[in-house]
């Protein structure tokens, strides 16, 4: 019957002028056909497509049956020699079909699907989408809303992190970036080899580098790449990085110039249509690139060796600070790479503090996401960039343990200063008293949450007795004796003052929880600040004791400094009587 119905309509419109087929032709031929397509007939619409009369008709009216045969080429239920039938009804619609009708019909297919079925669709209808393109005239804005089209069904399936999942590719993206290259490749060697520069050409360039930029964004910002000892010549994402590199630097300007003039103020590409895009997506493709070419080292031999490491660093901190500011820890990881990747080209202390005046120098170091990372920059400052960055992280980090990381730093810093013939004024007298300010206090008196703060007051006070042990009062090369007066008003006194309140808080804690045990009922305790509701009274009663332990070991060391400034003050007068 759908037979019969199809080659009625074809009969119909065999006597008419091309412009004389009607709109209701259109609608009945794609049902008949679909119908064709549903109830098995494939023969007989091949043979339909086949013939030589019917030229005219499928070139007008026979892009409304690909959707139908692309859906039957999906449908894993269909039987082989049915597939391959509509394989040759498929490639035929392809060659006869008005390219830009099958244009928009390919594009609408490539957009239907969700999930897995993305990459399934994506790969059958790439190479077909070429070949219409390819017969366009108007080819920058066919390419342009093709890999528009792409791009974003691609940009909706996950990445595959691991190295499991990458060879298993569940939902095909790695196979998709490999063939996304082939069929991109023509219309990059076409832009090449067109040397006259017209403004059509000129349009494709301009649509081909866009895609570049958006793949570098996703999915390339949050791929994992394999190690290359393991990868074999087989990781898809280096393969895909790689040949995408290498389309912008064939097309776009010469790849140094390429890499380094995104960012000034007066940038020399001559895509300005591009530039004006939105800030953020080209940042975040920029610092792909950097990441790519200098912790994947993919095209890294292009780039000049005379450059120095110091404008590298440079050059890099603007692309970390984009990393870290992500919340994908993948992302982040980046981040960390290419600033260790920067950090180790550089001798130790031999970053001048100048650099602390760009903002990403200051901002960057203040992510607490990898102490070892910012033990690794502060390696590489000089002594004025080590002081100015303790100043700047003692200031702005809120947080104990990186605190407590820092002035273990400052320690280190006083250290090896006092072991110097010349002392380093950033770290001795009146610079290090402005220093011990930041340290040697409570932030709220008294009141500080001392268990909060607990990392952070035991690593004030191993500092301060060590400038104790090591600074002699006659010698005062700290300046701690002079300043011992305000240490012990700002510091000692009240901390003594907020050790007895919190230690005195505890103890009605856990005679609460010990009452609240023999009853056996849920109750609430406050701990560093916070209340925890409905915990068992033996939970609550470790957590309690564990603070109060916390406060015994600050008192302790508390105790041995104010024993020990009080051995050093009396020696020192007995001298000064003896020397009278």
């Amino acid at each position: 019957m759908a037979v019969e119905e199809l080659q009625s309509i074809i009969k119909r419109c065999q006597i008419l002028e091309e412009q004389d087929f009607k709109e209701e032709d259109f609608g009945l031929f794609q049902l008949a056909g679909q119908r064709c397509i549903e109830e098995g007939h494939i023969d007989q619409l091949l043979e339909i497509i086949q013939n030589e009369k019917n030229k005219v008709i499928i070139k007008n009216m026979g892009w409304n049956l690909i959707g139908p045969v692309v859906r039957c080429l999906l449908c894993k239920d269909k039987e082989d020699a049915k597939r391959k039938v509509c394989f040759l009804i498929f490639d035929l619609l392809v060659k006869l079909c008005n390219p830009k009708e099958l244009l928009l019909g390919l594009l609408e297919l490539i957009e239907e699907p969700s999930g897995k079925q993305i990459s399934q669709s994506i790969l059958l209808l790439l190479q077909p989408l070429q070949t219409v393109i390819q017969k366009l005239h108007n080819k920058a804005y066919s390419i342009g809303l093709a890999l528009s089209t792409l791009w974003n069904q691609l940009s909706l399936l996950p990445v595959p992190y691991s190295k499991e999942q990458i060879q298993m590719d569940d939902y095909g993206l790695c196979q998709c970036c490999k063939a996304l290259i082939e069929f991109t490749k023509p219309f990059v060697e076409e832009v090449i080899d067109n040397k006259e520069n017209s403004l059509e050409n000129e349009k494709l360039k301009d649509e081909l580098l866009k895609f570049c930029f958006k793949s570098l964004k996703c999915p390339l910002l949050t791929a994992q790449f394999l190690e290359q000892s393991e990868e074999g010549g087989n990781d898809p994402f280096r393969y895909f990085a790689s040949e995408i590199i290498g389309f912008l630097s064939a097309i776009g300007h010469p790849f140094p110039k390429m890499i380094f003039n995104h960012g000034r103020k007066k940038r020399t590409w001559n895509y300005l249509e591009f530039e004006e895009e939105e800030d953020k997506q080209l940042a975040d493709s920029m610092a792909s690139l950097a990441y790519l070419v200098f912790v994947q080292g993919i095209r890294i031999d292009q780039l000049p060796m005379v450059l120095s490491p110091l404008y590298l660093l440079q050059f890099n901190m603007g692309h970390i600070e984009v990393f870290l500011q992500r919340t994908e820890e993948s992302v982040i990881s980046k981040g960390l790479e290419l600033l260790e990747n920067s950090l180790l080209r550089i001798e130790d202390s031999s970053l001048l503090y100048q650099y602390l005046e760009i903002k990403s120098f200051l901002t960057v170091p203040q992510r607490k996401k990898s102490l070892a990372m910012l033990q690794l920059y502060i390696n590489k400052l000089d002594s004025q960039g080590k002081y100015t960055l303790f100043r700047c992280l003692l200031n702005t980090s809120n947080h104990s343990g990186v605190e407590a990381f820092i002035i273990q730093n400052i320690k280190n810093q006083i250290d090896m200063s006092l072991k110097r013939t010349h002392n380093n004024k950033w770290f001795t007298g009146p610079q290090l008293v402005s220093l011990l300010d930041l340290v040697l206090f409570l932030p709220e008196g008294a009141e500080t949450d001392l268990l909060q703060n607990s990392d952070r007051i035991m690593a004030s006070l191993n500092l301060l007795r060590y400038l104790v042990i090591k600074d002699n009062e006659n010698d005062n090369q700290t300046g701690l004796w002079t300043e011992l007066g305000n240490i012990e008003n700002n510091f000692l006194k009240p901390l003594h003052i907020g050790l007895n309140m919190s230690k005195a808080h505890y103890e009605a804690e856990i005679k609460n929880s010990q009452e609240a045990q023999k009853s056996k009922d849920l109750c609430s305790i406050t701990v560093g600040g916070e209340e925890i509701p409905n915990m068992p009274p033996e939970m609550q009663l470790k957590v309690l004791h564990s603070a109060l332990f916390t406060f015994d070991l600050i008192e302790s060391v508390l105790a041995r400094v104010e024993e020990l400034i009080e051995i050093k003050t009396k020696s020192t007068s007995e001298e000064n009587i003896g020397i009278k």
